[in-house]
């Protein structure tokens, strides 16, 4: 069966957006009856890509304001770190939500790891750009405050450090870990901060008509739970971290960290995707976390699509979303937009479509030669290797043995 693929004009994309639906509200969790739905992946605090991503999709107009009408934008997590812009793209959203609201809109922010590790404390990825946002001209006096306190508190929990460290070199050391607005961040990421609220008052995973959106992705460890529920777990952990605990924020396959959605073979773990979307009464479900080098991918028929383009500069500025309307999924690139496919055969052709406006994407030249490689299977076959968290790659992880039926019962062990 060939494939259709639809290229429209900006302007048709703009004229459909502005359509009016007939949305409803069923719960916090889940919508129905709208018309179209966009969806973007990991941000990482770029705010010029940001901005260039939602141009793209016909949702802002030239001076950043909301010009999607009642179209629903879901953001499935991962605004901060790696780049330097994360408050102006949180800030932006939030305005965001307010005018969309006005328009018959939604705007949708979801909880990612990297918004959790903000929460918690886990800096490792914030880049000093990010704390020189926070700086004031007050900074250097919080900072000495600080300083202060760390001091006698390493004095009353290891007074012996003292007898042989360099006090001044010691100092230096400390500001090069705390520079000026690491406090104010550290503040204003607490559940009582302004963006700690913000991570608060987000949910880890939302339902737009039939398709279910969240960060990582639901795993048959969690899929027990009501979307409700999952959020609910995580409110409670981040006000309470002890990262000692696993947990719905930190667990491996909890949903802001699991990655078998877009890692496990497609034939074996077919049953368990087909088990989790049933359990929500859910046809596809679109994640982010994991990067896919360009392409909005779709894994298992169409049923899942990973969505994680690499948006930010730190991940090769690849402009792409996830959109549904009139009843179809499609992937928007910049000036093109693409139906997604369901078979093997079409997916092979959508890529080389991609591909066509991509022709300088080396990574989606290796994709495609992977799929059109003939396979050999002699064992259960290991799951495809694919970008990590630092754009490594990862060692391939064993598919799951056969799943069993009743997985995502809530009386499941």
């Amino acid at each position: 069966m060939t494939m259709r693929i639809v290229i429209c004009v900006l302007s048709l994309l703009l004229s459909s957006a502005c359509a009016h639906g007939k949305a409803r509200m069923i719960d916090e969790y889940h919508w129905e009856g709208v018309e179209r739905v966009v969806a973007i992946g990991d941000l990482h605090g770029d705010y010029e890509q940001y901005i260039k991503v939602l141009r793209s999709a016909g949702l802002v107009n030239s001076r950043g304001k909301w010009s999607g009408g009642t179209t629903h934008l879901v953001q499935t997590g991962d605004v901060p770190d790696r780049g330097p812009d994360t408050r102006d793209i949180i800030d932006h959203l939030a305005r965001l939500k307010i005018q969309a609201d006005k328009n018959g809109g939604r705007v949708h922010t979801l909880i990612g790891n990297h918004e959790a590790m903000n929460g918690y404390g886990d800096l490792r990825y914030v880049t000093p750009a990010e704390f020189q946002a926070f700086a004031g001209r007050n900074s250097a006096q919080i900072r000495e405050k600080q300083w202060k306190f760390h001091l006698e508190r390493t004095r009353e929990l290891t007074p012996e450090i003292f007898l042989v460290i360099d006090l001044e070199q010691y100092r230096l050391d400390w500001e090069k870990e705390v520079p000026l607005g690491w406090v104010e961040h550290r503040i204003a990421w607490q559940p009582a901060g302004e963006y700690g609220k913000w991570v608060l008052g987000n949910k880890i995973a939302v339902m737009v008509n039939d398709t279910l959106f969240v960060h990582g992705g639901l795993s048959p460890d969690y899929c027990r739970y009501s979307l409700q529920e999952i959020t609910e777990m995580a409110r409670v952990q981040l006000q309470s971290y002890d990262r000692e605990v696993d947990g719905v924020l930190n667990a491996e396959n909890g949903p802001l960290w699991y990655r078998g959605l877009a890692r496990e073979h497609e034939t074996y773990f077919r049953p368990a995707v087909d088990q989790i979307l049933d359990r929500y009464g859910a046809s596809r479900i679109v994640v982010g976390h994991t990067p896919t080098g360009g392409v909005v991918w779709p894994r298992f028929g169409g049923r899942v699509v990973v969505n994680d383009t690499g948006i930010a500069t730190h991940y090769g500025s690849n402009i792409g979303w996830f959109e549904q309307s009139g009843g179809k999924a499609y992937a928007g690139y910049e000036d093109h937009r693409l139906e997604l496919p369901v078979t093997e055969d079409d997916r092979i052709a959508y890529l080389e479509a991609v591909i066509d406006f991509k022709p300088d994407n080396q990574y989606l030249q290796e994709r495609l030669a992977e799929l059109t490689a003939p396979e050999i299977v002699a064992e259960p076959p290991r799951a495809n290797e694919i970008a990590g968290e630092d754009g490594e790659i990862n060692e391939a992880v064993p598919a799951r043995e056969p799943v069993s039926p009743g997985i995502c019962r809530s009386d499941a062990s």
